[in-house]
């Protein structure tokens, strides 16, 4: 019996919301594949939603903290959320680009889960950057462009999937990991790009060019290098995308 297409998209994101977060699924629904290929579409709206915890806990922890330790307690929440889904895929795209001059070494090297020099380096400077651009920002505005970051960021991310080939015959994203419809991208971007805007239009609209140059850029270098993307460079392109909104926002504030 085939599911009522209301039914079918809160399985997708049911789906989404299982894959890309720590949230405990139910076991009385049960996922199939399916579910797991139109989940990609939701990815957005999960950010959104991580987003808004990490503000939330800003904003709690702001009536006691300082705006810096507010907003390092925030990323502890979203990388508990995540499971630190996405920053494990930078970490593994840096040493794979950074140790592997051929193709296959890269691809080798980023299904490696020990953690190189490269990784390392590259885990620690987004992080620090991350806490340090937010925490420079007015606190009037950190709350909603963490959302919007959280949310543009993956919408961007998941379009690789609607314009470029896996790069893996299997893999660990290869359930999600489809070719995306221009239906199902045009959902995503629906649900994540808006997001961006707020609260500032201006810095917001700053963010998405540089993040579209940006997501122009990685695409040509995925291709050159790997003849495709895989699930950690869509983590490494989320976090590149997500810092890319802040340091814009810092920007605006700052002109």
């Amino acid at each position: 019996m085939t599911d009522a297409p209301g039914t079918r998209q809160a399985r997708y994101f049911v789906a989404a919301l299982g894959y890309f977060t720590r949230v405990p699924i139910p076991r009385s629904i049960a996922l199939d594949r399916a579910d797991l290929a139109g989940a990609a579409r939701y990815f957005p709206l999960v950010g959104a939603l991580v987003g808004a915890a990490g503000a939330l806990v800003y904003l709690i922890a702001l009536s006691v903290f300082p705006p810096s330790v507010a907003v390092l307690l925030s990323m502890a929440a979203t990388l508990l959320a995540t499971g630190a889904l996405h920053e494990d895929g930078l970490a593994d795209c840096c040493d794979g680009f950074g140790g592997g001059p051929t193709r296959e070494d890269a691809l080798r090297i980023m299904r490696d889960p020990r953690l190189g020099a490269f990784g390392a380096i590259g885990l620690m400077i987004a992080l620090a950057l991350k806490w340090q651009t937010l925490a420079a920002l007015p606190a009037a505005t950190v709350a909603w462009t963490m959302v919007g970051a959280h949310a543009a960021s993956r919408g961007l991310a998941v379009s690789f999937m609607a314009t470029h080939d896996y790069a893996r015959e299997q893999g660990k994203a290869q359930a999600v990991a489809q070719r995306m419809p221009l239906r199902s991208l045009a959902v995503a971007l629906a649900l994540g790009l808006p997001w961006a805007l707020l609260p500032d239009w201006r810095a917001g609209a700053l963010g998405l060019v540089a993040a579209s140059a940006l997501r122009f850029a990685l695409g040509r270098y995925f291709t050159r290098r790997l003849g495709g993307y895989t699930g950690d460079c869509l983590g490494f392109a989320q976090q590149s995308f997500e810092l890319a909104f802040y340091l814009c926002a810092l920007a605006w504030t700052s002109f």
